[in-house]
């Protein structure tokens, strides 16, 4: 399997940020590590050698990003002002950088993306922030309401980046009909710590027109790696 470790300054977080890519060929999907979790996470809980076939097939191509949550939504020693805009420079970095990156790999089509628990967060909303840019994700355990993170801030920002806060006022119909076309999957457990909130999600989602997978998994399913490995071999 092709495996390749870039490195780079980003001038739009101000440090170093590093990226694994696997395969050479195939859907190119950008992956969102867990809370505050880094780019190796997917490699070392098993997810890559997990599809590893298929993107030995050329079918897929992993794109596994750092994440910098620990300095935006769980930074707990700046304001929320400070940890949105945080977030938004980081959206900025993957936009900006990674996508750029993953063009001059030769990926010219539409991307995915993909995650679990607040990785699945960030597959879905930059997914629906950029429907242009992204034909597909697949969120798995993922929770979407990031209001508790805010201490009570709210501002455009914070809207913008909360889907259950702006899916039900979405009206745009450049959005709507890029999103009637592309391919959304919600995975959560039976006792998936998240389950209600990826439901809700479906629920907005749908009441949008918007088509979306929603699959809760049985026999005991948990907000957990076993149960990730198990949805990405079906999914992917």
């Amino acid at each position: 399997m092709k495996r390749e470790w870039h490195k780079w300054y980003s001038p739009r977080l101000g440090r170093d940020m590093e990226l694994l890519v696997f395969g050479h060929a195939g859907l190119p999907t950008i992956v969102f590590p867990t809370s505050c979790g880094r780019f190796y996470e997917f490699e070392d809980r098993g997810m890559v050698h997990a599809v590893a076939e298929q993107i030995e097939r050329g079918e897929i191509q992993l794109i596994c990003v750092d994440s910098v949550d620990a300095e935006s939504w769980y930074n707990r020693n700046v304001g929320a002002r400070w940890r949105i805009a945080r977030h938004v420079q980081y959206e900025s970095y993957i936009m900006d950088e990674v996508v750029p990156l993953v063009r001059a790999l030769g990926n010219w089509g539409q991307l995915a993306s993909l995650g679990a628990s607040f990785g699945g967060y960030h597959a879905a909303n930059i997914a629906l922030r950029h429907p242009d840019v992204f034909k597909a994700f697949l969120a798995m355990g993922a929770a979407f309401d990031l209001s508790n993170f805010l201490g009570g801030y709210y501002d455009n920002d914070c809207y913008f980046n909360i889907p259950p806060h702006y899916l039900p006022n979405a009206s745009d119909s450049w959005y709507l009909d890029r999103y009637r076309h592309n391919t959304y999957i919600l995975a959560t457990g039976e006792h998936d710590i998240c389950r209600g909130q990826t439901e809700n999600m479906a629920q907005l989602m749908r009441s949008k027109g918007i088509p979306v997978r929603l699959d809760v998994w049985g026999e005991g399913s948990l907000h957990d790696w076993p149960e990730w490995m198990k949805m990405i071999r079906v999914y992917l």
